[in-house]
């Protein structure tokens, strides 16, 4: 597995792994709220590397990219982020696949540089608007009731959120190996950029009627996080979508990763070059 640094927007240093064939079709991966690349392990250690170029990004603000503060505001700068992966590694029509919070940045890129330069999008238990009624409402209760300690800057008050969120995500119970690692990268996250994320206002129920390239929604129909209703309320705004419910938790993509990947070999094969 490769590591690299690249330059984002604003001059961010971005961090990023890849692995697979580089003359495969590329797959960008982007992790949720307070993740990092590591959240993709069961996607980059699976049979898609002996197929596919598996790129796993660090957003601005976590894992090994840059953490700047006052950094996150801007919709450009997170579109710019995705634009430097693509072109730096040279990315010819990537899928782009976003988990959770990972569709947010990937339609900041959409709305700036278009869809001329991907395949096609995969949004995995993801949501499209944030700072809204409507936003919340996809949110359960016991996920917003996590929010004031993800903020907190004690960490006792950070550490206990942080591993409810863990137990909230997965519906399978996690090894001690895996839990311990997946709270160690969401510690990573400073709270001001756990904070910042939140700030948001976003809307993209404009663009979604938009989009033309195939996106495929995976969710979870155990997520503990986003509700499926999600599913009416903002993705059936977009025209070209196929929807896959997995008997799963919030991150499908590990709770059942083989026929995550599966969906998601049988979604790449489907998009066209």
């Amino acid at each position: 597995m490769k590591s690299h640094f690249i330059s984002g927007g604003g001059g961010i240093q971005l961090h990023l792994v890849e692995t697979g064939p580089l003359q495969g079709r590329p797959i960008l991966f982007v992790h949720g709220f307070s993740q990092c690349w590591l959240a993709w392990l069961r996607q980059l250690n699976s049979d898609l590397a002996s197929t596919y170029r598996l790129i796993a990004l660090d957003l601005r603000g976590h894992g090994l990219s840059e953490k700047p503060r006052g950094a996150y505001g801007d919709s450009r700068l997170w579109a710019d982020d995705l634009q430097a992966v693509i072109q730096h590694l040279r990315l010819e029509h990537p899928v782009l696949c976003g988990w959770s919070y990972g569709p947010l940045a990937i339609l900041d890129y959409l709305r700036h540089h278009g869809e001329d330069e991907i395949g096609g999008v995969n949004f995995v238990g993801g949501v499209t608007k944030l700072g809204s009624e409507a936003a919340v409402s996809v949110l359960t209760p016991e996920f917003l009731g996590l929010v004031p300690g993800f903020f907190s800057s004690q960490t006792e008050d950070s550490t206990r959120s942080l591993d409810t969120l863990l137990t909230l995500c997965h519906s399978e119970k996690l090894s001690s190996v895996d839990r311990y690692r997946m709270l160690g990268y969401n510690l990573s996250v400073p709270p001001y950029v756990r904070e910042a994320l939140f700030s948001r206002v976003l809307d993209n129920d404009d663009l979604l009627p938009r989009l033309r390239k195939p996106v495929l929604v995976t969710h979870g129909s155990a997520d503990a996080v986003v509700k499926a209703d999600v599913i009416d309320q903002q993705m059936s705004r977009i025209g070209s979508v196929q929807i896959r419910m997995m008997a799963t938790g919030h991150a499908c993509f590990w709770d059942d990763a083989p026929a995550y990947n599966k969906y998601l070999r049988q979604f790449v094969e489907a998009v066209a070059h």
